[in-house]
């Protein structure tokens, strides 16, 4: 019997338990930071085809459809004078029983929780050192060790582990951008709409069908070392409503009808941290972290995941590397489009959005751009 042990109880920490429910020959434990889950924050996540089509193997499918949404198409928008510029159609990526879904954070990770043996998660988990020279072997703040024969880091952006592995820290870069979160209550459209505005967008979406909605926007924002350093400033209402006065809002978006607000900076992965190990395996935030202006953290969170536990079946870490490459075109692609929702030379905008309407019923271009990453 093989030992894994997984460092971090978010999505894909979790996601990777219930894998390893259906497979008899390892045992595993979860080592999480802190001492409960919060199953009552409502902020959003967009699951593609590729991501649903895993959860619906462990039983997703089986979750009440009024906590969940299909929206079928993501709207462009001017956010200066809230003109439509275009939509791509999403349901030219789903399949019979796997749909493009939008939902809260927490309603993914009450399902995964459900489905995972009490016993096996550990809270309040101090980790101090991890030792690799000869096989791994964890050791904890309340003095005890234990070893294990394959190791699963998604213990976050800022992982410690990751760190312990290395004996250095690694911090991922601030990106000159804040997010600012929140939910709408009200009566919005059911599919996705992007707001592009100058050095700013805003995403709005549908996270089941209790007219509840995600709201997110990302405002581009220099900020000096000690400003990021102090976590007071992000939780001020003065801050907060400095965000949201330069946003260029639409008339429907206001401070009555936006809740639940927090802002943080926006962190990204540099590169890649090689382990050059095959039993030890980094996933979701730890692995890379993207720009926020794809939608593909929980996902790719959950197809890393998958391919782990396909090279640890087969002893090859084939699968993980191509993973790895995935990511990175996507991460290029995250890139390109947080550049081009923020453009504010009119010049400039103009011609995005002529970009954008051909682009979008380009057929070619959709399967090349999302197609590989929606369902392959």
């Amino acid at each position: 019997m093989k030992k894994i042990a997984i460092i971090g109880g978010g999505i894909s920490g979790l996601y990777f338990a219930n894998l390893l429910n259906n497979q008899k020959d390892f045992e595993y434990k979860i080592f999480e930071k802190k001492d409960n889950f919060n199953f009552l924050e409502g902020y959003g996540i967009q699951l593609s085809v590729n991501s649903i089509k895993l959860l619906n193997s462990i039983g997703f499918k089986n979750i009440s459809a009024s906590e969940v949404s299909f929206p079928s198409k993501v709207n462009f928008i001017q956010a200066n004078n809230s003109k439509k510029i275009c939509d791509i159609d999403l349901t030219q990526f789903n399949d019979y029983s796997n749909r493009y879904t939008t939902l809260k954070r927490s309603t993914l990770l009450k399902f995964l929780f459900q489905n995972t043996p009490q016993e096996k998660i550990n809270f309040n988990s101090n980790i101090t050192k991890v030792d690799t020279s000869n096989g791994i072997r964890i050791f904890f703040g309340d003095n005890k060790n234990e070893e294990f024969d394959y190791l699963i880091i998604s213990d976050g952006i800022f992982s410690k582990t990751r760190s312990l592995i290395f004996n250095e820290s690694i911090y991922p870069k601030y990106n000159l951008n804040v997010a600012l979160r929140g939910k709408l209550k009200g009566d919005f459209d059911s599919d996705i709409s992007i707001y592009m505005g100058s050095n700013s967008h805003y995403v709005i979406y549908p996270v089941n069908q209790n007219n509840e909605y995600n709201f997110v926007a990302i405002i581009k924002k220099k900020l000096s070392s000690d400003e990021l350093k102090n976590y007071d400033l992000f939780k001020s209402d003065e801050f907060l409503a400095s965000l949201v006065s330069g946003l260029q809002k639409t008339s429907q978006i206001n401070e009555e009808n936006l809740s639940e607000l927090k802002s943080f900076p926006v962190y990204v992965s540099s590169g890649f941290t090689s382990l050059n190990k095959k039993n030890i395996f980094l996933s979701g935030d730890a692995l890379f972290t993207f720009p926020p202006s794809f939608a593909q953290g929980a996902s790719q969170s959950i197809e890393t995941a998958n391919d782990i536990l396909k090279c640890i079946l087969s002893g090859s870490n084939d699968i993980y590397e191509k993973r790895i490459k995935h990511i990175y075109s996507i991460k290029k692609k995250s890139a390109f489009n947080l550049f081009s929702f923020h453009l504010s030379n009119p010049f400039n905008v103009y011609f995005r959005n002529i970009a954008l309407r051909y682009l979008s019923r380009n057929k070619i271009f959709l399967d090349n751009y999302l197609g590989k990453i929606y369902k392959n």
